[in-house]
């Protein structure tokens, strides 16, 4: 398939290997952290279960007993755990007592049957919901660094398909696992007691069974685990193409799109088919091995009926004894054969636990000690210390913007221009804390050691003197509006998004900031108004309309400090200005930090930075930066109308440059 990027390797594909590495156990981590706080439908569940598949032994060995006491009248009637008292003399009403205590064993075994439905899957659903939400939490406490190395469609996979596969086993498999101990275990019992040599034939199958599903285990565990992977990549092509499937039309590579899902879907088959090949040899011969020992059993205890004891196997067997040999032997095939899918769930669900639990434990960079203080936000003031940035984490690794150092006082605005590419945004997300300053190291590795406050050699960001790390980041964000270059809508109407993080705000106040947005007229000419679904991310709005609203939405929540990351770039000039005008406003007594391609819209600004590679090059207002005749005046003359002299001086450069030697 051909790579359009020329690069060798068409993307990424983001899997969790590196994660599920770290988990250690993941099944029993499961039950300890999830399975202690729902101990009560468990173990109701299981106590239930316990019960139902004793009560199941009871109609064969009841039958065997009727047979030699009741039809044969070769043996008394007994039974064990029954007082002699309450069983009747005759025959008849041997009978009798023997078909109630049958249906009784019917009744019984099915009431505890759907107790033992009903606390496991209670059970299965709470922690399937509490594993999800958990899960879901811890992701989102991690940086967007992580989120630009794993894809979309992967994340879903394991929030849906891997929480459900856990679902699976602890409703499912539980139920086998408790039947399989029980019938198993009170069928050996039962037989051994009744004849002991019988018995052990009955029963010579199991350490092979035993045997084969070590094997299985060995051979199934790295497949399924793959499976798990392959799903995720799959998933990820699938979601990354239907939210790029407007680009894939317009490029008109369908067919291009449509190579990478069957290869990504061919991979899961391939992958699922291996593992799939192991199972239908695995359970047919488990099966056939049960099977072995039934017959076995049958051909043994028949004879031994007929003949008397064969080979060297000694005393008696009654009709009733062997009949109940033969019932509860087929009784035993079904557990033995389901001892395999018992074990199939066990390794799906553990190669999903493994992935569910890599996740959760996956580090943020963005550590904060649970006991850190509020933002106490006393005048706004912006101060970056001698900042840098690299996506790596350690300012020793190559960085993205390095030594940026400035100050916006309380009412200021502050702006950031330069080429694309420059680092602006990434300068602008340190403030949140949507990345963090990276930590420099010492030349051994280790983190240098740094007084409270002043962030490390690598710089630090602070609002009135408090470092961004060192406080509750739910009351840094909350005192911080942001509107970036792509405003994302949520599916849902057109007022619940511009309500989005002031979830209290009447009717009237999503009006009045959609006004101030310039967003109102376009709002109430749509056929709902302000109750329109925009569709899933806004598609059902253009990119102006939808930017409009994100900057409702910023102005409904008021904040003290303002990020405008290009918040105007899809709107048309004139709405622009109109715009502009209503930010100039609500920036008039906040802290403003704003970047532009647009240089007309921050020409008003207290400060200008200009960035190029990541470092600060200019600073200044618009009238000294023009005047220094700089890169910024340059990108000034540009949009200024000077397009044909810049070009022109670049040429003059170009012709300098080759000239040299």
């Amino acid at each position: 398939m051909p790579d359009p990027t020329g690069s060798g390797r068409i993307d990424d594909d983001g899997t969790f290997e590196e994660q599920r590495e770290r988990v250690d156990y993941p099944m029993r981590r499961l039950f300890d952290e999830y399975g202690r706080a729902n101990a009560a439908p468990l173990s109701l569940g299981l106590l239930a279960s316990l019960v139902a598949h004793t009560i199941a032994l009871l109609p064969p060995i009841v039958l065997g007993v009727a047979v030699d006491a009741v039809f044969l009248a070769e043996q008394p009637y007994e039974l064990p755990l029954i007082p002699g008292a309450i069983i009747p003399e005759t025959r008849g009403g041997q009978f009798w007592f023997s078909a109630a205590l049958v249906a009784g064993a019917f009744l019984l075994s099915s009431t505890f049957s759907w107790i033992k439905g009903r606390g496991l899957n209670v059970f299965a659903q709470r922690v399937q919901h509490e594993v999800r939400t958990d899960t879901y939490a811890a992701m989102q406490r991690l940086d967007l660094d992580f989120f630009a190395n794993k894809q979309t469609g992967e994340l879903m996979s394991i929030l849906n398909n891997d929480v459900n596969r856990l679902e699976q086993f602890l409703n499912g498999g539980l139920n086998i696992a408790t039947q399989l101990v029980v019938t198993v275990g009170g069928i050996a019992v039962v037989l051994l007691y009744l004849n002991l040599q019988l018995g052990v034939i009955a029963l010579v199958t199991v350490p092979i069974i035993a045997l084969f599903t070590h094997l299985f285990v060995q051979r199934i565990q790295p497949l399924y685990a793959e499976v798990r992977s392959t799903v995720g990549r799959m998933n990820s092509r699938l979601e990354n193409n239907l939210a790029g499937i407007d680009v894939i039309k317009v490029s008109n590579t369908e067919n291009f799109e449509a190579e990478r899902v069957t290869d990504s879907s061919r991979e899961y088959y391939d992958t699922n088919m291996e593992a799939v090949r192991t199972r239908i040899k695995f359970f047919p011969g488990l099966q056939l091995t049960a099977g072995v020992g039934f017959v076995l059993t049958f051909v043994v205890g028949g004879i031994w009926v007929f003949s008397g004891p064969p080979g060297v196997l000694s005393g008696s067997l009654s009709v009733g004894t062997f009949v109940t040999f033969v019932f509860l032997g087929q009784r035993l095939v079904w557990p033995m054969a389901q001892f395999g899918q018992l074990i199939n769930l066990y390794q799906r669900a553990e190669a999903s636990a493994e992935r569910v639990f890599g996740l959760m434990d996956e580090p943020s960079h963005l550590s904060t000690d649970d006991d850190v203080p509020d933002l106490e936000l006393t005048r706004g003031r912006v101060e970056y210390d001698d900042v840098s940035f690299s996506y790596d984490g350690e300012a020793d690794d190559e960085p993205v913007i390095e030594g940026i150092d400035f100050t916006v006082d309380a009412g200021e605005t502050l702006a950031l221009v330069g080429p694309t590419g420059a680092g602006k945004s990434t300068v602008l997300k340190l403030l949140p804390r949507l990345y963090d300053v990276s930590e420099s190291t010492d030349s051994d590795g280790s983190s240098p050691e740094c007084t409270e406050g002043d962030g490390g050699d690598s710089g630090a960001v602070r609002i009135d003197g408090q470092d961004v790390r060192e406080v509750d980041p739910g009351s840094l964000r909350r005192a911080i509006g942001y509107v970036g270059q792509e405003t994302f809508l949520f599916f849902g109407s057109v007022a619940d998004n511009i309500r989005y993080g002031s979830f209290d705000a009447d009717r009237e106040d999503v009006i009045e900031a959609a006004k101030a947005a310039r967003a109102h007229e376009f709002i109430t000419d749509l056929e709902d108004g302000y109750d329109t679904d925009v569709g899933e991310r806004g598609v059902k709005l253009s990119g102006g309309q939808r930017q409009r609203i994100g900057i409702a939405r910023v102005l409904l929540q008021d904040p003290e400090i303002l990020i405008l990351d290009e918040a105007t770039s899809d709107v048309d000039t004139e709405t622009e200005l109109q715009i502009q005008k209503q930010l100039d406003r609500l920036a008039a007594d906040r802290t403003v930090l704003a970047i532009a391609h647009r240089l007309s819209t921050i020409k008003d600004a207290d400060e200008i930075l200009v960035l190029e590679d990541g470092r600060i090059v200019e600073r200044g207002t618009h009238g000294e930066l023009v005047e220094a005749d700089g890169l910024y005046a340059k990108l000034w003359g540009v949009q200024a109308g000077q397009i044909e002299d810049a070009l022109g001086a670049r040429s003059d450069e170009g012709r300098s440059e080759v000239g040299r030697p």
